[in-house]
């Protein structure tokens, strides 16, 4: 009896987080952490959720807990899983069509053709080896990783890795700079982002992946001028890694995607650049995943007219919204949209429960109005945050439509012969 029961509470919880995973369960906010983390594997590995749950009642069938009727009540449970399961996978591995989708509204039909012949993405699907091994994210035998190059004065919090071609002779190849998430407390240059940084280096690209400093012991801006700073390094020393200092795009994650955000939008602004004013720091392309783009409108919270103090109010910001609303408005990206921006490929999980998917939209149609550059955006059925961390279908599929983006905007905007100064930007009301 007892064995049935413990069958019965791992059915149970399997079912659960299940059902969580294919919801769009975001209320009440307060739990929106809690739904994130309890959906995260499910809903990318549902082929390895369902052969758990097969094996589980393997070994409980062989060891006689069907004998009792609580391990008949757990088969149920399972058995009422799988149909979710399998439309999870199912919309994972159809991932591509919303995909290009959103690279053809944004960027045309027939933006393909605009790609030079041998810089097309090769579209190679989502391997048998990924979906067999989804935590295997780092390519060695292709790409090699240059470790802990210092940036800054900030010790570990400033040092950068380079990921490049391994035993390919590189020059003046486009450069990604990859900014990791982590709600700007926690994170590391080595943790997110590896799938498509490892792709982009397959492909003859130079990624590089900063660390910068964390709050609660920095407070913004100190992030993005750490981003900033990363930036200048690039300028500085990438030629000598076999990147193109004048070619960046910038990508990241959650609170990566806000500072890529950021980055790509404050080009030169010196408030942001203390002590290296003069360097060149705008972005040629940009591709954020699920950012928060909107710092005084939240998941549907309008954060001036908040009682309790909020996270990133009392360990980012550190002021309240109504005293230091200037800065708060800099903090955010939607604020900051303007004409000169670079084209944008944005980039978020339907079933966000952390970051919900409207502040995206929000970002994108502030885009498309102000620039004169194309924005594409894709929200990703069934996705939730942090899809793209280590290898599923769904983030194979995204890997490779970033791919095409970046080797259209690299078509599309050749490096210039040097750093050409801009105005800076301001924040729009």
């Amino acid at each position: 009896m007892t064995l049935a029961i413990v069958y019965l509470v791992l059915a149970a919880s399997g079912a659960v987080a299940t059902f969580i995973a294919a919801s769009n369960g975001r209320r009440p906010p307060r739990l929106g952490a809690l739904y994130w983390l309890i959906a995260w594997f499910v809903v990318e590995l549902p082929w390895h959720h369902l052969a758990l749950s097969l094996l589980v009642t393997a070994v409980a069938a062989a060891l006689g807990a069907f004998q009792h009727w609580p391990a008949w009540v757990g088969l149920a449970l399972v058995i009422a899983s799988w149909p979710l399961l399998l439309r999870m996978a199912a919309l994972g591995s159809q991932a591509r069509a919303p995909l290009e989708r959103a690279l053809q509204e944004g960027l045309g039909a027939d933006y393909q053709a605009q790609i030079p012949a041998g810089s097309r993405a090769r579209d190679a699907g989502a391997q048998l080896s990924a979906w067999l091994r989804p935590f295997r994210v780092h390519d060695r035998p292709a790409v090699e990783r240059v470790r802990d190059i210092a940036y800054g004065t900030a010790g570990v919090r400033n040092q950068l890795d380079v990921y490049r071609p391994r035993d390919a002779a590189l020059r003046a190849a486009p450069v990604l700079l990859q900014i990791h998430g982590g709600a700007w407390v926690f994170g590391e240059k080595d943790r997110q982002g590896l799938p498509l940084m490892n792709e982009m280096a397959r492909r003859g690209w130079v990624c590089v992946a900063p660390n910068y400093r964390l709050s609660p012991k920095a407070t913004f801006p100190d992030h993005l001028i750490d981003c900033k700073h990363a930036l200048a390094w690039v300028r500085a020393h990438i030629a000598d890694y076999g990147g193109d200092p004048d070619w960046v795009a910038v990508t990241g994650g959650s609170a990566g995607g806000h500072l890529a955000s950021l980055l790509a939008l404050t080009a030169n602004d010196p408030e942001y650049q203390p002590g290296f004013e003069a360097v060149d720091t705008s972005i040629q392309a940009a591709v954020p995943f699920y950012g928060a783009y909107d710092f005084l409108q939240h998941n549907g919270v309008d954060i001036t007219r908040a009682g309790k103090p909020g996270f990133v109010e009392t360990k980012v910001m550190k002021s309240r919204p109504g005293e230091a609303r200037r800065v708060w408005e800099r903090a955010s990206p939607i604020r900051w949209v303007h004409a000169d921006a670079p084209p944008f490929f944005v980039i978020h999980g339907a079933h966000d429960s952390l970051v919900w998917a409207e502040g995206a939209r929000d970002f994108v149609a502030a885009l498309r109005q102000a620039s004169g550059q194309p924005v594409a955006y894709a929200e990703l059925p069934g996705a939730q945050h942090a899809f793209d961390v280590f290898n599923s279908p769904r983030c194979l599929h995204t890997v490779q439509a970033v791919a095409r983006f970046l080797a259209w905007a690299r078509a599309s905007r050749p490096p210039a012969a040097g750093p050409t100064p801009r105005t800076p930007a301001r924040p729009s009301a």
